[in-house]
């Protein structure tokens, strides 16, 4: 099995000194494996992606030393297969169709029964309110122009997850990991603090967490390098490879780069920018080393 790895960025913006440390981490890593190193564009959100940003992605990751395979798979281009996989987890009768807006979740989390809302990888965790609607949809066609939910209660049942045969997913590079290492949750936990995620959107198809594992099966990906801050969306992706019968890949959840204030970097914290590094005459060897590299 070759070492296979990716970087997966948005085209909504330029890269900061946190996709440089993750980049030029899983290209270190492929090159010392003897493996390969692949970029793909998560060009998903297409009323954000802008070709400008894709080509300031390659510009800049070339001025960092990294090469990958061209044509680099972009989301854009791949919705067939996002949408058979849907298909397939709809005729499992693990979707639902979802009319909530985020404002209808956020007001249905406010009530004073509900106490606290608990913030999950998916945003809000969802109140469960369309979920009574099911029944309405057994035997029918899946609906293309709707939001669908995962019924993460069956979807548990179905890969044999319960409270006493937790969910684990593997790590791997303790020494860089920083996340538990032996990332585990109950069934309780799952559905407390995760929930009934989106894998379908009304007005833009497949969502994040469906195309991610779609296109880690579709490219053959062995080790997933990214931030910490996705540590949890872990849980759902590897419930999505058992539900669609994908191999899983190994996770390295590594350390965020953040600022003086201790804020991980975002997209609009153009300050930190690579490219504003690059115009400063910085080079690629003086900005690993700013980062740990």
């Amino acid at each position: 099995m070759t070492f296979t790895t990716r970087f997966a960025p948005s085209p909504t913006g330029p890269l900061h000194l946190g996709h440089a440390f993750s980049a030029l981490l899983g290209f270190d890593l492929a090159q010392a494996e003897g493996g390969t190193f692949l970029l793909r564009i998560d060009d998903l959100d297409q009323s954000r992606a802008r070709p400008e940003w894709e080509a300031q992605i390659k510009d800049d990751l070339t001025w960092l030393g990294l090469s990958w395979p061209e044509p680099c798979r972009k989301q854009s281009e791949c919705h067939a297969e996002y949408e058979a996989a849907l298909d397939r987890l709809w005729q499992m009768g693990l979707l639902y169709p979802c009319r909530c807006t985020r404002r209808d979740i956020r007001e249905a989390l406010s009530a004073p029964q509900e106490g606290a809302p608990i913030e999950g990888p998916d945003g809000l965790v969802y109140p469960g309110t369309c979920r009574a609607e099911r029944a309405a949809w057994v035997g029918r066609g899946r609906p293309t122009n709707r939001t669908l939910r995962l019924d993460m209660a069956g979807a548990l049942e179905r890969i044999g997850v319960t409270d006493t045969r937790p969910l684990r997913f593997e790590t791997f590079m303790q020494d860089l990991n920083d996340a538990p290492q032996n990332p585990e949750k109950s069934r309780e936990e799952i559905l407390s603090g995760i929930g009934d995620v989106v894998l379908a959107r009304r007005d833009a198809g497949a969502a994040y967490h469906l195309a991610v594992v779609v296109d880690d099966a579709a490219q053959a990906v062995t080790h997933v390098i990214r931030g910490a801050d996705l540590h949890d969306a872990t849980f759902i992706h590897t419930i999505l490879q058992d539900l669609l019968g994908l191999s899983r890949p190994r996770y390295l959840h590594h350390r965020l780069i953040r600022d003086a204030a201790g804020k991980r970097l975002a997209k609009r914290d153009d300050a930190r920018a690579i490219a504003t590094y690059r115009d400063q005459g910085l080079s690629p060897q003086e900005l690993r080393a700013m980062i740990g590299l």
